[in-house]
């Protein structure tokens, strides 16, 4: 990454998004419902063969959302809608079976509409899935003229034998990374603070660029491994918060993650965003993916094979004994 400058330091916090304040609100919740915490709920079957649970997750788009606005690009959010919600599932092993959309509007654009939905679709053609339902709804002054707001729906399906949950990872054992297409969509208050106004459009289509969908390749790797009798030990979607936030999620309490920054190339936007806005190092790491979209967890004798399956993966750290959380070298 490059050294900043003089200038004053944008971050997250100042672009107005506090992590530390959605980490007090998810820590009151998990109190009261201690389910939540994980990248998706799981709902066991009763009587449902080999332990069979639902899985189910929902996500929005984000700020993404204003640089479709200003670019009057509609055609790629859907994809992000549909990835948000698809590789949170899969970081228990869960197949995605369906997907639901929610569309909100003050006054109806038909043409911009089909646009969206259209990435939807799109999105569910590379995630395997059909598009059962949605909901769009029109309420008028609710939203300023020309704009829309989106949520996403998506259930699946695992098997207790087949659930990744973390709970076997150890010390020695090895993290993989697959690399992310750019931004996905998280970080974008803070990216639409450092490329503000005519910036924005010379850097749209990297920034309008949609979500990476990790489903075919993950769905490979879990198969290509049972046949090897291996098996992937713990998985997380690289969203808001980065590395630093998302990793520790699914890891034990006992351990921690060692990642080597050096291990892969880094993508120039994030360059670009740390250098213009005066970005801090660590702040980097804990708002955007850096071009990890989705890490996961082996038993160092299943390396060769993973590389077999996905010559893209990336040996990016290994777990090591200690208190949670994430550290670089």
């Amino acid at each position: 990454m490059k050294k900043r400058g003089p200038m004053e330091s944008l971050t997250y916090k100042k672009a107005g998004v506090d992590i530390d304040a959605a980490n007090k609100l998810i820590k009151h919740l998990k109190k009261k419902a201690p389910a939540i915490g994980g990248f998706a709920g799981l709902f066991p079957l009763e009587g449902g063969r080999h332990g069979q649970s639902l899985v189910a997750a929902t996500d929005g788009v984000g700020t993404k959302l204003r640089v479709a606005f200003l670019l009057d690009r509609h055609d790629t959010v859907g994809i992000d809608l549909v990835a948000m919600c698809v590789n949170d599932l899969i970081c228990c092993g869960a197949k995605p079976l369906f997907f639901l959309d929610y569309f909100a509007t003050a006054k109806l654009d038909v043409n911009r509409a089909k646009q969206v939905l259209d990435g939807i679709l799109e999105g569910c053609r590379i995630a395997g899935v059909p598009l059962l339902g949605g909901e769009t709804a029109e309420m008028p002054d609710s939203y300023p003229p020309g704009e829309y707001d989106l949520a996403g729906f998506s259930v699946g399906l695992v098997e207790k034998r087949s659930l990744i949950d973390g709970s076997k990872v150890f010390p020695g054992d090895l993290i993989l990374g697959l690399p992310s297409s750019g931004l996905h969509s998280n970080g974008f208050s803070l990216a639409r603070k450092v490329f503000a106004g005519k910036t924005l459009k010379k850097f749209g289509e990297e920034l309008i660029r949609p979500t990476r969908i990790y489903v075919d390749e993950i769905r490979a790797l879990i198969d290509g491994l049972a046949k090897k009798d291996q098996i992937v030990l713990a998985m997380a979607h690289i969203t808001g918060g980065g590395i630093p936030e998302n990793l520790p999620r699914v890891l034990p309490k006992n351990v921690k993650a060692v990642i080597d920054k050096g291990t892969w190339d880094v993508p120039e936007i994030f360059d670009s965003i740390q250098e213009r806005g005066n970005v801090p190092e660590s702040d980097m790491w804990k708002t955007f993916n850096m071009g990890i979209g989705l890490a996961f967890v082996i038993r160092p004798q299943a390396l060769m094979a993973v590389k077999e399956i996905l010559p893209e993966a990336r040996l990016i750290g290994r777990i090591a004994a200690g208190r949670p959380g994430v550290s670089f070298k």
